[in-house]
């Protein structure tokens, strides 16, 4: 049979030519050496976290073989590894090693299993007889291990829902107290350096973004935060970490597959030797922690991913239309509605960024005229490469609301109309404010006439930049024809 390959194309490791037959060679007939591996032998390992919840794991073990067939357990590896995609090689020469036989042992130690491994055996039960204050001992047989009501033979008697606890002579040799790979194989060497590669599943990483914009709402500090989520069912100690931001192809198997960096560029200002470095990775990113860091198993562990400061930021307010409002006759469309609120930022070196960054959820944060941060709204952005904008909703403005209107309704023939509108923005700030209206009128269209100029945005939009003073409204009105087939 064929060496087991690490089927990703990002998981690769050269080893030197492509995988050939393993074919057993004199010495290597007979009964196996039992040999096995512990973490205690790791001498390296690095962990590869994906944020579209797997990892990959490589690690470096000196461990003692011997000569001839050998049977190596190799322990402490994760519970979720996907054995498809497992790669062992020797590191110490490149014949030194031929592998057989691979096996994944996931049959693992709980008392259900104990039970189920000693139905028509022998086990000894015990009851609390209060009047002795002993622990009053039984000798039966398990019948049947059905989890929850298991049924007995106590001497001539049948029972089940014994009040008890229940002792077993032994472990079956076949019961694991975790998952761990076995492997046949034929070794030259008494001991050598074995590299283990693999992909597992219950890893997962995702960022956010902390952003404290100024009094102004025109600058920022952003800090942006990866947190880690270790679920596989082993610890990694002193690991060299690394993320993977991007889509990632991933086969998803057919019943359960539960989906939710590139060479080197700049780092990021002001990052120590020990946060992480961004580089450039075929078509993705990958960030890089500059120190060895412990993942345990069952741990959320978070680390800094980057930090600026005085970031400038831009608030917008828009005001959005429907397409399909010029199509009919309405009247009146909308009356008191609020107007959104976003937030809007270059992501540019020229703005203290120019960073890529991976999608996740940016909460904005102001202080109030006490000085206390108050939080203000939050927004989920995807992956957003270096010199691109970043758009982050906010929420409704309380204060700022506007009215649609539709004036005049006139057919002109099939699928072709023109109407008259009013658009009313009241602002009760304080304070003047400028409103983006956005119309997008699909299909082909005309601005015939309006109050205030209009601005092509794209094939099926015009928008209209609206100044109202504080404590007032601003009226804007115009015509447009439309054909939409």
């Amino acid at each position: 049979m064929r060496i087991p390959l690490l089927l990703s194309a990002l998981a690769l490791v050269a080893c030197g030519g492509g995988p050939k037959a393993a074919v057993p060679k004199p010495g290597f007939d007979g009964p196996a050496i039992a040999r096995a591996s512990t973490s205690a032998q790791r001498e390296r390992v690095a962990v590869t976290i994906y944020n579209q919840g797997f990892g990959l794991v490589r690690e470096v073990r000196d461990v003692d073989l011997g000569k001839g067939k050998v049977s190596l357990e190799f322990r402490d590896v994760a519970e979720h590894v996907q054995p498809e995609t497992v790669h062992l090689k020797s590191l110490t020469a490149d014949d030194a090693l031929a592998v057989f036989e691979q096996n994944y042992r996931y049959d693992l130690l709980t008392p259900q299993k104990l039970l189920e491994k000693h139905v028509g055996k022998k086990v000894r039960l015990y009851r609390w007889n209060e009047a002795k204050g002993v622990d009053e001992p039984f000798d039966a047989t398990v019948l049947s291990a059905e989890e929850g009501s298991p049924v007995f033979q106590i001497g001539t008697e049948i029972t089940y829902g014994f009040p008890g606890r229940i002792a077993f002579p032994e472990v079956p040799a076949n019961l694991l107290s975790k998952p761990t790979l076995v492997w046949l194989l034929g070794s030259t060497l008494e001991k050598q350096k074995l590299e283990l590669t693999y992909l597992t599943g219950q890893m997962s990483w995702h960022s956010d973004y902390v952003l404290v914009i100024d009094d102004k709402d025109a600058s920022a500090d952003l800090t942006g935060w990866v947190t880690l989520d270790n679920r596989s069912g082993t610890s990694f100690n002193d690991a060299e970490l690394r993320l993977v931001a991007g889509d990632v192809n991933k086969v998803a198997p057919a019943d359960d597959y539960d989906g939710d960096m590139v060479a080197e560029e700049k780092e990021y200002a002001k990052k120590d030797e020990g946060g992480f470095k961004e580089e450039s990775f075929f078509e993705y990113h990958l960030y890089k922690l500059g120190r060895p860091t412990t993942i345990l198993n069952r741990e959320q562990k978070q680390a800094t991913l980057l930090e600026a400061r005085g970031v400038a930021v831009k608030k917008k307010l828009i005001f959005n239309g429907n397409s399909y409002w010029y199509r009919g006759s309405y009247g009146q469309i909308t009356g008191n509605q609020k107007v959104s609120v976003f937030l809007d930022l270059e992501n540019t070196e020229k703005n203290k960024l120019g960073v890529p960054m991976p999608k996740g959820i940016v909460r904005v944060y102001k202080a109030d005229s006490s000085g206390a941060r108050q939080f203000i709204g939050e927004d989920r952005i995807d992956h957003t490469p270096r010199d691109e904008k970043v758009r982050v909703k906010m929420g409704e403005a309380f204060d700022v609301v506007a009215d649609r209107k539709q004036m005049s309704w006139k057919p002109m023939g099939s699928c072709l109309s023109e109407s008259d509108w009013q658009v009313e923005v009241r602002n009760h700030k304080d304070t003047p404010v400028e409103v983006e209206l956005v119309e997008p009128a699909g299909g082909d269209w005309e601005v015939v006439s309006s109050s205030l100029p209009s601005h092509k945005q794209d094939a099926h939009t015009f928008t209209f930049d609206v100044k109202v003073a504080a404590r007032a409204s601003t009226k804007v009105t115009f015509k447009v024809r439309v054909r939409w087939c």
